[in-house]
């Protein structure tokens, strides 16, 4: 893979770091932080040493939920973005720089000096990858950048949190099982829904019988939140401080242009799956839990009216996401989008169950009194003590799962083959959408049934010198 040698050859030596972080620490009148990695001892109090790939929107949220974890040290930043406005919002202030900031003014508040600067910032995630004080990434890259790090990840010995989706197409999805596996590493994907207490209950009132034989799922999907600048756009110079080459790295080159990057990276197929993969990692990820098909996926699919940007425009992906799943149970799963802006509902023969922004909602209302006994089917807690839904929650106890899982060695409740499955779920949707067809799926052997163009579409190219 491209980027090995460099590798090897950005390593310092171990101790000779280790000296070199004591000496600036008692410079700065803060307490000496030893990796995790040189301790023998597997005592709960052991810190667990963190970089962050990444630094954009969604940082925003993941960081904060890893800076309040006692048993963590933030130790490095990375992203090909110095600084600059217009992630999310206009006013957003993101990249390298400012998080490192963040990073730092969190730490100072805990030094008698008032002062911290023990966060690096770096620009090439593999000068990350390469230290040997940081024991886990958190990967908050785009979607086309998932796999390779997450790969890189795992041959550099560390645990990774991925956001989700997990991947930007199938066959990058099966090489980030393998590579995790192999290297015996820890991965949560960064669904967080799963560690909202009524997320679980619900899945749990399905999986127990409460609403009778599931006949139908309904997944929400939320529109399209950025605009296009449609046909005949024009490039936009290059931000002064911006690695735009290496923010392509795999993809396809192209002119750049500010609806491109950042937050709206989503929008276009070249780095992401647009909203059935942004929102639809969620929904769909609950929908597989609910019915207990995390391990495979449906067995058909088809388009059901989904709508597309006009040619020429900036962004490719679907503007109103509109297709059905069928799975050997005969269970149809119909996703597309829909207000409230993300969420689920079961449907069965005896009742229904729906989550999302919009709160647990059952028919009848008594299920929500209902108590899932001993001997029945219990699924996985993030937080064992948390039992009321809270929702800025969610995040913070879905880190605090990876945490643990790092320390016990055992699956969160998000793992790699979970993660790879949510996401080919959604992927599968968009090759149906895109096809206008109805497509026979083997979830088994992860291919579709005598389609040569659809197979086609598991895979993407990566632009040398990147590969898998």
């Amino acid at each position: 893979m491209y980027g090995h040698s460099c590798l090897r050859q950005r390593r310092t030596s171990r101790r000779r770091f280790l000296k070199q972080a004591a000496s600036c620490a008692a410079a700065l009148g803060v307490p000496r932080i030893v990796p995790a990695t040189v301790l023998e001892s597997n005592s709960p109090s052991q810190r667990i040493n963190l970089g962050l790939i990444g630094c954009g929107n969604q940082s925003t949220v993941d960081l904060p939920a890893f800076l309040e974890q006692k048993d963590v040290q933030v130790l490095a930043v990375c992203d090909v973005n110095r600084a600059s406005r217009g992630y999310l919002t206009p006013e957003q202030y993101l990249g390298r720089e400012p998080v490192r900031e963040t990073v730092n003014k969190h730490y100072a508040r805990d030094t008698t000096s008032g002062q911290f600067q023990g966060c690096d910032a770096h620009h090439d995630f593999r000068d990350v990858l390469q230290r040997r004080d940081i024991d886990a990434v958190v990967v908050v890259v785009p979607d086309h950048w998932h796999a390779l790090v997450t790969v890189m990840a795992a041959e550099a010995g560390k645990d990774i949190y991925c956001e989700k989706p997990l991947s930007l197409c199938i066959s990058q999805g099966q090489k980030m099982i393998a590579a995790v596996r192999r290297h015996k590493r820890i991965l949560q994907t960064g669904s967080q829904f799963r560690s909202s207490p009524d997320n679980r209950f619900a899945c749990e009132l399905v999986r127990n019988g409460r609403i009778g034989k599931v006949q139908r799922v309904l997944t929400f999907i939320a529109p399209q939140n950025a605009v296009d600048p449609g046909p005949g756009w024009q490039p936009t110079p290059i931000p002064e401080g911006f690695d735009y080459e290496f923010w392509l790295g795999p993809a396809p080159s192209a002119p750049y242009h500010e609806g491109r990057c950042l937050y709206r990276f989503r929008f276009n197929l070249d780095y992401s799956g647009g909203q059935t993969t942004n929102f639809g990692a969620h929904s769909n990820d609950i929908a597989q839990w609910g019915l207990g098909t995390d391990d495979t996926g449906p067995v058909e699919l088809e388009d059901l009216g989904s709508e597309w940007p006009p040619a020429g425009s900036l962004y490719t992906t679907a503007t109103k996401v509109a297709f059905r799943a069928r799975y050997a149970s005969g269970v149809e799963l119909i996703c597309e989008t829909r207000d409230p802006k993300m969420g689920a509902r079961f449907e069965g023969t005896e009742g229904s169950v729906q989550f999302g922004f919009g709160g647990l909602k059952t028919e009848p209302e008594s299920l929500k009194s209902s108590v899932i006994g001993p001997n029945e089917i219990h699924l996985p807690r993030s937080n064992p003590a948390r039992e009321k839904d809270v929702y800025k929650s969610y995040v913070p106890d879905h880190v605090r799962n990876f945490l643990d899982a790092v320390k016990s060695r055992n699956d969160p409740v998000g793992p790699v083959e979970i993660g790879h499955r949510t996401a080919s779920l959604c992927h599968l949707g968009n090759i149906a959408m895109l096809l206008k067809r109805k497509l026979q799926w083997n979830p088994q052997a992860e291919r579709f049934v005598n389609d040569d163009e659809a197979n086609q579409m598991l895979g993407r190219p990566m632009r040398a010198p990147w590969q898998l």
